[in-house]
């Protein structure tokens, strides 16, 4: 037998070993990593659609919360686990950020993951403690510049989002504050509300209870256009600020894991992201699902990567 044609029958073997397991998959509970605090967005966002395909692939699906270093440390956990398709990870805007913002992230989210798909994208919002006196993005800009070095600010992590959009932000409108990071939205939150930090730039989920209770007032948003949820919170544009940001996040499994098997989970998490149940469920934290297929999520993922290393360099932020 030549060589290319022992190749062959390797490889025919191999698409036949995956179409079997993929016949026999899942046999047992799935855990799916979510590289954020639990009650972040993100973590929300995976419950719910955990809760669509777990009846679609009759077993459960197990969240394991692994926050840190700005989502990097679930990402590192989720890239060395086995490629069989019982390790899923919540991979989002941030990781993608990490690959420029850090030397060493401890893994590459082009070449260490398969995704499976996108879920879906959110606002930020800017957010201040009532109690400051601040009603308008301008107001906090004139007040950073009248107090240079003393204004200070929360986010999820260096490189996270809304630590890039706030510095953009800042940079944009020639003012300057101290970064504060913290392991999550709901912490950013929590230091805004207990006076630590002055103000914080949070996913829409998270930041609009805190809002609508009072406890927050929303400056502006990130998107492109107002949020119906909060419309009468301008966006960053219409406040004289040229920054437009949308996080998003999908879901990848380890590279290596066999075809077959990944599109029987994607099969899984197209299904549940259509469905009424699961669509009105994101919407009401304020998200915009969305459907992909695996080239364009990964697509996303690496746009995401080129716009963090220009957002840095106008920024004038350093990698790590």
């Amino acid at each position: 037998m030549t060589s290319r044609a022992f190749k062959a029958v390797l490889a025919a073997a191999a698409l036949l070993c995956g179409a079997a397991h993929a016949q026999e998959f899942p046999s047992r509970p799935i855990k799916w990593v979510v590289p954020f605090l639990p009650g972040t967005s993100p973590d929300l966002t995976v419950r719910i659609v955990a809760e669509g395909m777990t009846p679609l692939l009759k077993q459960p699906i197990v969240i394991e919360n692994k926050p840190g270093a700005a989502g990097n440390l679930g990402a590192q956990q989720a890239a060395r686990s086995p490629a069989d398709g019982y390790t899923w990870v919540y991979s989002s805007s941030p990781m993608a950020s990490s690959m420029v913002m850090y030397q060493k992230p401890g893994f590459d989210v082009m070449k260490d993951f398969t995704h499976i798909g996108h879920i879906a994208a959110a606002d930020s919002l800017l957010v201040v403690n009532p109690a400051l006196g601040i009603n308008s993005l301008k107001e906090l800009v004139e007040h950073a510049k009248k107090n240079p070095g003393k204004m200070s600010f929360a986010s999820g992590g260096v490189g996270s989002p809304a630590h890039l959009s706030a510095e953009m932000i800042l940079n944009a409108a020639g003012a300057e504050a101290v970064h504060v990071p913290f392991k999550g939205a709901s912490e950013s939150v929590n230091a805004v509300i207990g006076k630590q930090v002055e103000f914080a730039m949070v996913i829409f989920a998270v930041g609009q209870q805190h809002v609508q209770s009072g406890k927050l007032k929303a400056l502006a948003v990130s998107g492109p256009k107002r949020n119906p949820r909060l419309p009468n919170v301008p966006t960053l544009m219409e406040s004289g600020v040229p920054v437009t940001l949308v996080s998003f996040g999908g879901l990848s499994v380890p590279a290596g894991t066999p075809k077959p098997i990944a599109e029987r989970i994607g099969a899984a998490f197209n299904q549940a992201l259509k469905t009424p149940e699961v669509k009105a469920k994101l919407e009401a934290l304020g998200s915009m699902p969305a459907t992909s297929t695996p080239e364009e999520y990964a697509a996303m993922l690496k746009a995401e990567i080129d716009l963090t290393a220009k957002m840095m360099k106008a920024a004038k932020i350093e990698q790590q």
